[in-house]
């Protein structure tokens, strides 16, 4: 009998076994994400060793040793036994990712119109001239990308808060173009790794190295210079275990350090300034559950007043020298006029629809979501105080510039809020009951608010999509100086709209948008429902007609109102 038992107990000890380990064991799951977090390495690795073994050896050598590295790593952290042994497999990992990032750096550094700008801004703040409304345009050479608007011109100014330029002039040595921005991202990325990497729990560390580092994407974003990566490293330390700030009534040291955060990150870079309402709402009813509202305010008052002190502090030379561009620059982001560009609603209005009259409505639909958003939160904070560092990049697939970089570079916070916010720290979380949802109809009656506040940023984005192009476009002519290039188009335009409008004309082949033809015949402003004949020209004289089956679309954006038309043209190759 005894044997009898002692035989139905020992398989289910097994099968515990694999799920839980025994102290001292490490979990499957955490060999798992070191496996993971290892395999991700491989990701963008070759590229790097390709580019490097013909003019940098010593670049291919230490990727080649990083192979060996990643290679080692799996095969440790599939047999290492103790979970010590396997932290120190997570450590390996991080330093052979970081190792690849800088030379990824040094094969690739020159960077984008976020990187030049920030250089070039550095420049002139260590020469003493003015780093706002300044338009630099020979920084926009050699393939780097510029912002077009609709009023038909470019964007070569500044337009980030000064905290990237204050901490890339330091680094004006290490050469020219967008280099010395491109080092000051790319290290606060790995410094930003390395602090998820130890501030989170031992079996968790390894998915800070694969988010940060491994993916490939963030990395490249650096590589580029984004501001947003600076900012991303900022706001690691706010984030991690953000419900507990104030605990007690108290900051303490850690609190005001990670309040100081908070502030430079704003300035730093704009994406910040749509999470900190999210964080604020989320710290006062995690506060007031506890402590009650007069105590949650003032905890509330204390991260703010810290925060914004020290935002100011970093701002402060500007704000004296230069306040009115250091404003406008500040703010450009959201008052440019930069054309429709991304992967969000707005592509409708680009790719499949022939545009919209109404695309001042994508912004005004972006604004209304992201406050009935906050809305949201702040009445099932409970339910949505874990996507905290998620909902704020909601509002962004319904605004005008829709890219998936400004959600994708704030992705690592998703991961640190999801391992130290968990929902039970919001379970105690105060939430506002007016009266109108009370009593046995408060599930409908939330229901219904819920919609209510959702109802105007979706009624704006259904305007916005269904708009009408105001203009109807038909190319008369074409002017071909070879068989794969034009020098001139012929346009006959209607304005169907009530309202006269000024047009700018171009050319696009896919995403994105192409530099603005010239107008070299017809009116600069077209009446309403009138007609006019235009000739345009290329802005470089002459442009390359693609390979046959390539979409190629003539739109035409107008300032005010803000409007796009599209239409297919066809042009062929000669021959």
């Amino acid at each position: 009998m005894h044997l009898a038992e002692t035989q139905l107990v020992t398989p289910g000890r097994r099968t515990q076994s694999a799920v839980s380990a025994a102290p001292g064991t490490p979990t499957q799951w955490h060999r798992v994400l070191t496996l993971l977090a290892d395999i991700s390495l491989f990701i963008g690795t070759r590229t790097v060793w390709t580019s490097a073994a013909s003019h940098r050896p010593a670049v291919a050598a230490a990727v080649s040793v990083c192979y060996v590295s990643i290679l080692v790593c799996g095969v440790l952290a599939l047999v290492v036994r103790r979970t010590r042994s396997l932290a120190r497999v997570d450590l390996c990992v991080l330093l052979t990712a970081a190792t690849l990032t800088l030379c990824a750096w040094s094969m690739t550094h020159n960077g984008g119109d976020e990187a030049v700008l920030t250089t070039q801004a550095a420049r002139e703040l260590v020469a003493g001239h003015a780093v706002y409304g300044q338009p630099w345009p020979w920084l926009f050479t050699h393939g780097v990308a510029v912002t077009p608007t609709v009023s038909g011109g470019y964007d070569f100014t500044y337009g980030y808060p000064p905290l990237a330029p204050l901490l890339t002039t330091p680094l004006l040595w290490l050469g020219h173009a967008g280099t010395p921005a491109t080092a000051m991202t790319t290290g606060a990325l790995v410094v930003a790794a390395a602090m998820t990497w130890r501030l989170l729990p031992v079996p968790w560390r390894s998915a800070a190295t694969m988010v940060f580092l491994g993916f490939g994407l963030l990395p490249s974003y650096a590589r580029l210079g984004y501001p947003a990566i600076l900012a991303l490293t900022l706001l690691v330390p706010v984030v991690v275990r953000w419900p507990r700030i104030g605990r007690g009534g108290r900051l303490g040291t850690s609190g005001i350090a990670r309040a100081a955060c908070l502030g430079a990150a704003c300035a730093a870079q704009q994406l910040p300034w749509f999470l900190v309402p999210f964080l604020l709402a989320g710290i006062y009813a995690v506060r007031r559950g506890e402590l009650g509202g007069r105590a949650a305010a003032a905890v509330l008052l204390r991260v703010a007043g810290v925060a914004a002190t020290v935002w100011l502090l970093v701002d402060t030379y500007f704000i004296v020298h230069e306040p009115r561009t250091w404003l406008g620059g500040i703010a450009l982001p959201l008052t440019q006029g930069a054309v429709l560009h991304g992967q969000g609603l707005v592509g409708v209005s680009l790719y499949l629809t022939d545009g919209s009259d109404r695309i001042d409505w994508y912004g005004h639909a972006s604004l209304l979501l992201a406050a009935a958003l906050l809305a949201l939160f702040a009445l099932f904070v409970r339910r949505l105080g874990p996507a905290a560092t998620v909902l704020p990049w909601c509002a962004f697939y319904v605004a005008t510039r829709s890219q998936d970089g400004y959600y994708l570079m704030m992705t690592p916070l998703w991961l640190v809020a999801a391992v130290t916010a968990p929902p039970a720290e919001f379970a105690g979380a105060w939430q506002p009951r007016p009266r109108l949802v009370r009593g046995p109809r408060r599930r409908p009656a939330l229901a219904a608010t819920a919609l209510l506040l959702l109802a105007p940023a979706l009624a704006s984005a259904v305007w916005a999509v269904t708009g009408t192009p105001p203009l109807r476009m038909r190319v008369t002519a074409v002017r071909q100086v070879s068989a794969t290039a034009v020098s001139l188009l012929r346009l006959r335009v209607t304005n169907t709209d009530d309202s006269a409008l000024t047009p700018h004309f171009t050319l696009t082949t896919g995403q994105g948008m192409n530099k603005y033809w010239s107008i070299t015949r017809g009116p600069a402003t077209l009446r309403a429902h009138a007609t006019a004949d235009y000739e345009v020209r290329p802005p470089t004289g002459r442009f390359t007609l693609p390979r046959p089956g390539v979409r190629v679309r003539l739109r035409a954006f107008t300032p005010t109102p803000q409007t796009l038309s599209s239409t297919d043209v066809r042009l062929t190759r000669r021959g």
